[in-house]
Formats: structure tokens, sequence, C-alpha cells
């Protein structure tokens, strides 16, 4: 979904305050079982995370692989410094070295890495096979690759509300017009078979909250996808998408979908990928 990463040429939609930061560590939280299930690295192996934002994903991918190597890096220093003081925190014996700097300029040897993860990362680039290309580059032959994103058009919710989708709508056209895109996931495995990796395999994980999954309707519906859609209010009405009015009536309608009776489904992509 998207998210923490900040990288060439296209800014960042949710912008780099502390409510967008806040987010981030709900989303990671809430999310951390379904998005990361699966990816486990061998203690001793050399990890990338490229895009690591505030480090709330790589809190995670710490977790589930004790042991490794792990550089991450970031466009944003400001990022990357609220990065290191998160897994100072809760993964004080982690191994991590920082980088800041591009993803499409690393300073890395050509298969400096056995894996290679990112997640949120692709929407916010104008050319994200560029971006492949270069993460491909400093990955070993046979090495792997793990990409996760988010597909906004895969949101549904129930009470259906023509106003609530036009407002999701909105950031999607926000982010277009900002050079990255919020519907790639459904993009995957094209952009990573283009891009010359291998055995590309694409599995969908998906998000469903009602009144019976009441953390997942707090830390997902409210505190993930409708804070991401509000956080862009000024920015939608700078561009004249909507009045005030037309928006506020959309987040409105959005959010009965986290009241008695509403529900909300969503879907991440999680793609793994061989250099060959």
């Amino acid at each position: 979904m998207t998210t923490e990463t900040h990288t060439r040429a296209a800014p960042y939609v949710h912008g780099y305050s502390d409510a967008e930061a806040q987010r981030l560590g709900d989303q990671a939280d809430t999310l951390a079982e379904l998005l990361h299930a699966g990816t486990a690295y061998p203690a001793g192996s050399r990890v990338l995370e490229a895009g690591c934002g505030v480090g709330a994903q790589t809190v995670h991918l710490l977790a589930g692989s004790p042991g490794v190597l792990l550089t991450a890096t970031d466009l944003s220093a400001e990022s990357l410094d609220q990065a290191r003081a998160r897994v100072a925190a809760q993964a004080p014996a982690a191994r991590v070295s920082w980088h800041h700097g591009d993803l499409h300029r690393l300073p890395f040897p050509d298969g400096a890495f056995d894996h290679v993860f990112l997640c949120f990362v692709l929407e916010h680039l104008p050319d994200p096979a560029a971006g492949l290309a270069a993460l491909r580059r400093v990955l070993r032959p046979g090495g792997t690759i793990t990409v996760i994103e988010g597909d906004h058009g895969s949101a549904f919710f129930h009470p259906e509300s023509a106003a609530a989708r036009r407002t999701v709508d909105h950031l999607v056209r926000l982010q277009a017009a900002a050079g990255g895109d919020a519907l790639i996931g459904r993009r995957l495995y094209p952009l990573l078979t283009a891009a010359g990796f291998a055995e590309v395999a694409v599995r969908p994980r998906t998000v469903y909250a009602d009144g019976g999954r009441p953390a997942l309707v707090e830390g997902f519906t409210l505190r993930t996808f409708v804070a991401m859609v509000e956080a862009v209010r000024a920015e939608v009405l700078a561009a004249g998408l909507a009045t005030a009015e037309a928006f506020d009536r959309g987040i409105a309608e959005l959010r009965r979908a986290a009241e008695p009776g509403g529900t909300f489904h969503y879907t991440f992509f999680k793609a793994v990928a061989v250099k060959p």
C-alpha cells in the first residue's frame, strides 16, 4: 500500500509528517503477518532493503530473519534517521548498515547481495522498470528479489458509495500526476519478467475487515487506508479535483465501512523472483 519509500523524481505523495510516520507504523504492525509470512532469509545472508523509509517494515523484516546482514537504503535522510531509531529500539542486536541515496545509483558492486526486499517502493517510481534493473545489478545470480505492492483498484467496501469511490480515485490521480502508480500491484508479474528476472511468482495477500475483526477495522480500515486518503485533502483541493464539501462527504462515507455493518476489502500483491 502506498507507503514509506522515497526514491528518484516522483515526490512522495503522502508527505513526511509525524502523522504519516505513525500511519506507516500502524500499517506495518497491523499487516506484519500478512505481508511478511514466507519471507525468511538464512543467518549471514546479505540482504538489501531498498526504500526502507521510516523503518516500519524493516523491523518486521529483521524479526523474520534474525542474523542477516541488512543494508537499508532510502532517499530521505530524515526518514533514514527515523528508521535507525526504530531499529535501535526494537531490534538492537540487528546488524544493519544504512545508506542515504537513490536506489537507481547504488554504490555497491555487481552481485553484492543475496536477497533484495522492497515494500511499497515501485508505486512511487516514474520508471519502475529502471528501478528493478538497478536492483537486479546488485543481486547475485541465483539471488531472490521480493516485491510487495498495493493496488487501490482492489479496494471494495460496504456500504458502497460513489462519493467514497471518487475520493479514493482522487488519490490515484494525484499519485499518477506525481509520476507514480497506485495501481501497480497488478503489474508486478510483467514488470519483473521484463526486467530479466526468472521464476516470477506473484500471490495476492488480501485484507478483509468487518465487525468480527475489530483490530483490522481499527488498524487497517481506519488508521491505514482512510487515514491515507484523508491526508491528501489539501493536495486534492489545490489540484481542483474536488470541492471541500465533496471530499469531506467522500471521507465520511468511506468511514461507514468501519462502522457496525460495514466491511472493507483490499488486496496486496507479493512477488518473489530469481536473478538467473
